[in-house]
């Protein structure tokens, strides 16, 4: 699993190590990482053109050590020093002593080295760092996006918030980023992530707290831990049965994918209850159909209720008054009452895109998705309930606390007419099949986002073909 941690206990781990160490063995560590990585994205050192863009922190250093030693293998390095009074002295003096230069002050000549560059190191701001760049920087910022450089971030883009994943501004867009010790949730976050490119962790000794980490990612073999297995003492509803409510006259291809994540989720049995039931048993003809509501339905572990309902609130309220986990989607969304969502004693988990979450906050759709951990943790705190806030990133936040969940495995081509329906059904199932939900959430939000990738293979596809390749991913994930 990865682990992210805050800059403050990124800080305090960096201060623990520094006691034990030589002064400066920490930055050599991350400088070393940083010069392995450069000289891999480079193919070839010698003769190559480096341009370093160096701001007033370690990250500065850590450029200018790393610059040193890119310098001893053949390459030219030049220095862009947007501070020089404030320039790490240090890596300064090992910069020019292995024969790398400084570039003067003219902007216009600092912008030909960056146009005419192999590599751009960025070096310019911090862990530390808040808001959006400064002018000159913002400036450098521009050319690095018009040149054909490969980028490498030193710990994180410059111009990205490590602790919120938030974009308050420019910011530069790396190709890589190489971060130390662990990762910061800005890494792993959008929209940051978007800038990071690949992210490498470099080990330098740090040992934070694993009860500190503040988010979370899944991994082929934490979700293959958390899949569930039937025995040979297994029948149907000791697996577990779901219940969908979902679908109307209007959306009745809501309820059939919803049905199409859930048979394929784990659970022994799915009941479907709802108008859309003729639909569902054609296509899925497995199912339990019933149209006498869901206290009548019979027997299940877990309900999935509201994609597709339109308007039917009453649905909506009878099955959150059901003492067994719910999942709402969609419609449901919107209808459920939050007093009665507070005061379940069984788990809610809560699957809503940005532009729900944010009816849902009362807030525009666009303070949702520049600031999308704030946002998860708010909902789950408002509801008392576990929270997916979908995206280019998944997360899962519980409203007691603990690491954010984030996932990442999905394809832009995900977003699809119907490919939530499919996630909603898949996350019941995990449900009722006896899983948390934060831990049902979590990995039925990886098995979606594999399954989207088996189906797009880079082309458009459909919530139904997501549907199919979830027994691949899940053979993937075993595996």
């Amino acid at each position: 699993m990865r682990t992210a941690y805050s800059v403050e206990t990124v800080r305090a781990a960096e201060r623990a190590l520094m006691a034990r160490l030589p002064e400066g063995a920490l930055m050599q560590r991350a400088a070393a990482g940083l010069a392995a990585a450069c000289a891999e994205l480079l193919g070839r050192v010698y003769g190559s053109r480096v341009v370093l863009l160096v701001g007033s922190g370690d990250n500065g250093g850590d450029a200018l050590y790393a610059g040193a030693r890119l310098a001893r293998r053949g390459a030219g390095v030049t220095a862009v020093l947007l501070t020089p009074d404030r320039a790490h002295g240090g890596g300064l003096a090992a910069l020019r002593r292995a024969g790398g230069t400084v570039a003067t002050a003219d902007p216009a000549a600092a912008d030909e080295l960056v146009l005419r560059a192999d590599l751009v190191v960025d070096g310019i701001v911090g862990i530390g760092g808040r808001g959006g760049l400064r002018p000159d920087a913002e400036r450098l910022a521009g050319v690095v996006a018009r040149s054909r450089a490969a980028v490498v971030a030193v710990d994180l883009p410059s111009g990205v918030d490590a602790d919120t994943g938030e974009v308050r501004g420019a910011a530069l867009r790396a190709d890589l980023t190489v971060t130390f010790g662990a990762y910061k949730p800005g890494l792993l976050v959008d929209p940051a992530r978007e800038y990071a490119g690949v992210v490498r962790l470099v080990g330098i000794g740090l040992e934070p707290p694993p009860a500190d980490a503040v988010l979370e990612a899944l991994q082929h073999a934490d979700v293959a831990r958390l899949l569930p297995q039937p025995t040979g003492e297994s029948d149907k509803y000791r697996r577990g049965v779901v219940g969908i409510a979902a679908g109307s006259a209007r959306y009745p291809g809501a309820a059939v994918l919803a049905v199409s994540g859930a048979l394929r989720g784990g659970a022994g049995a799915v009941r479907y209850v709802g108008p859309a039931g003729d639909a569902v048993i054609a296509r899925f003809p497995e199912t339990l159909v019933s149209d006498a509501g869901p206290a009548k339905a019979g027997r299940v572990q877990a309900w999935v209720v509201g994609p597709g309902a339109g308007d039917d609130a009453a649905t909506v309220a009878e099955v959150l008054e059901a003492d067994v986990p719910v999942l709402l989607d969609a419609d449901g969304l919107r209808l459920a009452d939050r007093d009665a969502v507070r005061g379940r004693t069984a788990p809610t988990l809560m699957t809503p895109h940005a532009g729900e979450a944010a009816a849902l906050l009362g807030v525009r759709r666009e303070e949702v998705e520049t600031a999308r951990l704030a946002a998860v943790r708010e909902l789950a705190a408002a509801y008392r309930a576990t929270v997916l806030l979908k995206g280019s990133t998944t997360l899962v936040a519980g409203f007691a606390g603990g690491p954010v969940r984030v996932n990442a495995t999905g394809t832009p081509w995900l977003a699809t007419a119907g490919s939530g329906d499919v996630l909603s059904g898949l996350a019941g199932s995990l449900l009722a099949a006896g899983l948390r939900a934060a831990d049902a959430g979590s990995v039925a939000a990886y098995l979606h986002g594999l399954a989207g990738r088996f189906a797009a293979e880079g082309a458009p596809t459909g919530a139904h073909d997501v549907a199919s390749h979830i027994p691949k991913a899940w053979r993937d994930v075993r595996n």
